[in-house]
C-alpha cells in the first residue's frame, strides 16, 4: 500500500466518525444498554449479523427494488467516508441499535416490573426473550420510529445529514413511498429474531460484560427515545412544522398507554413471575432485594 493510499484510507476512517458522530453516539448508548443486558460476545455478534442483514436488505433494494422500494444513494460523500458496495457504512449501521433499543422497549412493555430503593428492572424470562409477542412488538416499534425518521433523512441537504438517497418516485408520505414501510417491517422482523436466536442459548454463569448498572432495564427504551426526539428537533429545525406534528401525535397515545400500564405493573408481579424470572437470570439486580407483591 503506497502512502498516498493509506493516507486516503485513514482520511477516510477519521471522516466517517466526524461526518456522523451523532450515529456514533447512539452506536456508544447501543453498547452501553446492550453489553450489561447480554454480555460483550452477544452483543458483537448480534452487531456483526445486525448489520450484515441491514446491508444486504439495502444492496439488494438498490439493485432489485426489493424490499424497501427502488431508491438510491447518492454518491457524494464516498471520498470522505466509508462506504461498502455503494451503501454508507453508517446507514447499515444503524440498524443495529434500532434493532435493540425497539427489542428492549418491547421486552419492558412486557415484562413484569420491580422497583426498590433507586433502581427499576424488568422481571423478563427467557420465555418473553423468545416470545412472538416480543418478536412482533419489537419489529413494529423499530418500524414505526422509522416513520418519523425516514422523512426528515429525506431532508438531509437542509441539515447536516447531507442528502445521501433519493426514491425513483414521490412517495405520498412526505416524499417516502409505502414500500419503504413494508420493507422496514420485513427487515426488523428478521433484526429482531436473529438477536432471540443469538440469545437462545441458556448461560450457567453471568455472561462476561453482564453487570447491575442503575436502572439498565431503562437503557433501552431511553435509547429509542433518544433517537425519537433527535429526529423529531431535526424537523422543526428545518421548518417542517407539520411533519414533526405528525410524529408527535403519532407516539403520545401510545406514550402515554405504556407510561400508564408501567405505573400500574410496578411491585404487582406475581411469586411465580418472580421465581421464574430468578430462574432464568440469577445474577440480575432483582433476585438480591426483597421480594415485594
Amino acid at each position: 500500500m503506497s502512502f498516498a493510499t493509506g493516507s486516503a484510507f485513514f482520511d477516510i476512517a477519521i471522516g466517517t466518525f466526524t461526518m456522523r458522530p451523532y450515529v456514533f453516539a447512539f452506536f456508544a448508548a447501543y453498547l452501553l444498554a446492550c453489553v450489561p443486558h447480554v454480555g460483550w460476545r452477544r452483543t458483537i455478534t448480534f452487531t456483526v449479523a445486525g448489520y450484515l442483514i441491514a446491508f444486504a436488505s439495502e444492496w439488494l433494494s438498490i439493485n432489485t427494488g426489493f424490499p424497501y422500494g427502488w431508491y438510491y444513494y447518492l454518491d457524494t460523500t464516498s471520498s470522505r467516508e466509508l462506504w461498502v458496495a455503494g451503501v454508507p457504512f453508517f446507514d447499515s449501521l444503524s440498524y443495529v441499535f434500532l434493532a435493540y433499543c425497539s427489542y428492549a422497549t418491547a421486552l419492558f412493555i412486557l415484562s413484569p416490573l420491580k422497583s426498590w430503593r433507586w433502581n427499576l428492572a424488568t422481571l423478563e424470562t427467557r420465555t418473553i426473550r423468545r416470545s412472538l409477542a416480543a418478536l412482533v412488538l419489537g419489529a413494529f416499534l423499530q418500524t414505526f420510529l422509522d416513520i418519523v425518521v425516514d422523512p426528515v433523512a429525506l431532508q438531509g441537504r437542509r441539515w447536516f445529514l447531507g442528502q445521501i438517497y433519493g426514491y425513483r418516485e414521490n412517495g405520498i408520505h412526505f416524499g417516502v413511498p409505502l414500500s419503504n414501510y413494508w420493507g422496514w417491517l420485513l427487515t426488523s422482523f428478521c433484526l429482531v429474531a436473529a438477536f432471540q436466536q443469538i440469545d437462545a442459548r441458556r448461560p450457567g454463569n453471568p455472561p462476561n460484560g453482564v453487570c447491575n448498572l442503575p436502572f439498565r432495564s431503562l437503557l433501552g427504551p431511553v435509547l429509542y427515545l433518544s433517537v425519537l426526539i433527535f429526529n423529531i428537533a431535526m424537523t422543526f429545525l428545518i421548518g417542517e412544522r407539520f411533519m414533526a406534528l405528525c410524529g408527535i401525535l403519532m407516539y403520545t397515545l401510545p406514550l402515554l398507554i405504556v407510561v400508564m400500564l408501567a405505573l400500574r405493573r410496578v411491585n404487582r408481579y406475581t411469586m411465580e413471575e418472580f421465581g421464574e424470572h430468578v430462574r432464568d437470570y440469577p445474577w440480575s439486580p432483582a433476585a438480591t432485594t426483597p421480594k415485594t407483591r
